[in-house]
């Protein structure tokens, strides 16, 4: 079978057999993979810890017919060695594994920008010198936005016209003027649009700054954004203190 090499990072992991395990991962080259750890589950297994959702690996895999077969596993990063300390890090981070999952769609083809995406995310919340739910709203919002849905803080996203502006609806894809307004828009407070701008751009400091009733409605936002553009919500996120 032909042999290709790539790093990962774990995205899920469920039992195959007596002793094998079916590893998801989201590579740097090759997009999302379904791959085989033969013998993973026994005590003599010589993947240890590797395979675990968190861990960023490099592998060697061969290619198979419905599944390929992870031959080689060394740890880059245990990831999950450090969010495993804490849960709000843990549980942002699984939502973070379960949205990667969700919008590279397509097996084996190539997901660049949301790996990097991904592993910086991971390194960021467990360095822990920002709040877990502002890492993770950043990371939503970035992850959405590589996958094509980027939504618009500062203009009108019907008309174009220049904000600020006072509507924001999901289903839209951002912000609206008074003009284009649809039924059911939310409201937020100016502060609140400011944030989500700042935690799309990555500005710490401007995050770091924001008063806890416009973070909370932020990451309801956000939330509400994710759901709408996956169709359904992620199972992980009912974890997550909002």
């Amino acid at each position: 079978m032909p042999l290709y090499r790539d790093e990962a990072i774990v995205l899920r992991t469920h039992k195959l057999g007596e002793a094998d395990r079916i590893i998801t991962l989201l590579t740097r080259q090759h997009g999302r993979v379904r791959a085989v750890a033969k013998g993973v589950r026994r005590t003599t297994s010589r993947w240890g810890s590797r395979l675990e959702p968190f861990t960023h690996v490099d592998l060697q895999l061969a290619e198979g017919r419905s599944l390929d077969i992870i031959t080689q596993a060394e740890t880059i990063t245990p990831f999950h060695g450090r969010l495993g300390l804490d849960y709000d890090r843990y549980t942002s981070g699984t939502v973070m594994l379960e949205t990667a999952e969700r919008l590279v769609v397509e097996d084996k083809e190539p997901a660049v920008q949301q790996f990097l995406l991904l592993v910086g995310g991971l390194r960021a919340m467990a360095a822990g010198e920002q709040r877990a739910g502002a890492i993770l709203d950043s990371y939503l919002l970035r992850s959405l936005s590589v996958a094509g849905y980027a939504p618009s803080f500062d203009h009108c996203v019907r008309c174009g016209e220049i904000g600020p502006h006072r509507y924001f609806s999901p289903s839209s894809g951002g912000v609206l003027c008074a003009h284009c307004r649809v039924p059911g828009s939310a409201t937020p407070a100016p502060e609140t649009l400011a944030l989500l701008g700042a935690l799309l751009a990555g500005d710490w400091p401007a995050v770091a700054a924001s008063e806890p009733r416009h973070v909370k409605e932020a990451s309801g936002l956000v939330s509400a954004y994710l759901a709408w553009h996956l169709e359904r919500g992620l199972r992980s996120m009912e974890h997550v203190e909002r």
